[in-house]
C-alpha cells in the first residue's frame, strides 16, 4: 500500500494583531492666562512682589489672602488699571502688553470689582451694554440688546424679574449677577471676580456662587477673590494664596481650613508658582 500526501485547502495564517503604539504622554494645556515674575511698587511698598499664576480655560482659580497681601493690585494689573514694574503676562500663550482696561476688555479679560460700577438708575439691560450699546444708523438698538441680554442672563441662570427693572429695585444679589452678566457682553476668556460674596446673605451668595460655576461651564477662566475660604472652596479647582503681595501656597479645593489659615496667616510657608 502506497502512502500519498494528504492534499487539501491550505489553513488561513492566524492573524497577529498589530502592536499598539506607545502610550504618550498628554499634551500640557495653555493656560488662558499666565503671569510670571509681576512686581508692583508704591514709592517703597512692594505690593508685589515675582507673583506668578495660571488660570486655564474652564477652571475656577480662588485667589485668597489677608488684607494687603496683594490680590486686589494683582487683579488691576490684569485688568489694566495698573502697569506692573517687571514680569511678564500671556495670554493663551501669547505675551501681551494690557495697557488700559479697553485694551483688556479687546483681549478678552472681563473685571467686576468691589464696587461693581453700576449705575442704579438704569435698567439691566443699560447697565449690560453701557458705554458698549449697539447702534444702527446712529440709533441704539434696543431690540437686539435686549435679546442679547435675555440670552445672557439666562446662560448665567440668573434670577432677574424683568430686563426693563432699575438696578436701585434689585437686591444685592441680583446686582451682583447683572455685575456679573455684564462680564459675558464682549465674549471675554477670562473673568476676574474681585470679592463678589461681600456683604451678601447666605442665600444672595449660593446664587452668585452657581453664577461663578456657570462661567466655569461656558469654558472660561475665572479668578474668585474673596475672604471667605467656604465660598472658595465651594466652587475653586485650586486655590492660591498671597501673603504680603508674594505667592505662599497652591492648594487643592480639599486643603485642610489649617493649612490654608496657615498659608495666609504666615504661620506656614510654602512659595508656590501658581500653577
Amino acid at each position: 500500500m502506497t502512502n500519498r500526501p494528504l492534499t487539501g485547502p491550505a489553513p488561513p495564517p492566524v492573524a497577529v494583531p498589530p502592536t499598539p503604539p506607545p502610550a504618550q504622554a498628554p499634551l500640557p494645556r495653555t493656560p488662558v492666562l499666565c503671569v510670571q515674575g509681576i512686581t508692583k511698587r508704591f514709592g517703597a511698598v512692594e505690593a508685589l512682589l515675582d507673583i506668578s499664576l495660571q488660570v486655564h480655560e474652564g477652571e475656577v482659580v480662588g485667589l485668597v489672602g489677608d488684607n494687603a497681601a496683594g490680590k486686589s493690585t494683582l487683579a488691576k494689573v490684569i485688568a489694566g488699571a495698573l502697569q506692573p514694574d517687571t514680569g511678564l503676562i500671556e495670554l493663551a500663550g501669547e505675551p501681551v502688553q494690557i495697557s488700559s482696561p479697553s485694551s483688556a476688555h479687546s483681549l478678552g479679560i472681563a473685571t467686576v470689582f468691589q464696587d461693581l460700577a453700576l449705575c442704579e438708575n438704569l435698567d439691566v439691560t443699560a447697565n449690560l451694554f453701557l458705554g458698549r450699546e449697539l447702534s444702527r444708523s446712529g440709533l441704539m438698538h434696543d431690540g437686539k440688546m435686549e435679546v442679547h441680554t435675555r440670552s445672557v442672563l439666562h446662560d448665567l441662570r440668573a434670577n432677574i424679574p424683568s430686563i426693563h427693572t432699575p438696578l436701585n429695585q434689585l437686591s444685592a444679589g441680583q446686582r451682583q449677577a447683572v455685575a456679573i452678566a455684564r462680564t459675558l457682553i464682549g465674549q471675554p476668556r477670562l473673568v476676574v471676580l474681585d470679592e463678589p460674596t461681600s456683604s451678601l446673605s447666605v442665600a444672595q451668595t449660593a446664587e452668585v456662587l452657581t453664577h461663578i460655576e456657570r462661567l466655569r461651564d461656558l469654558g472660561l477662566g475665572v479668578i474668585f477673590i474673596s475672604h471667605n475660604l467656604t465660598d472658595v472652596r465651594a466652587v475653586a479647582d485650586r486655590i492660591e494664596v498671597l501673603r504680603h503681595g508674594q505667592n505662599n501656597g497652591t492648594f487643592g479645593p480639599d486643603a485642610a481650613q489649617s493649612d490654608l489659615i496657615g498659608a495666609i496667616t504666615g504661620a506656614t510657608r510654602f512659595g508656590g508658582l501658581g500653577g
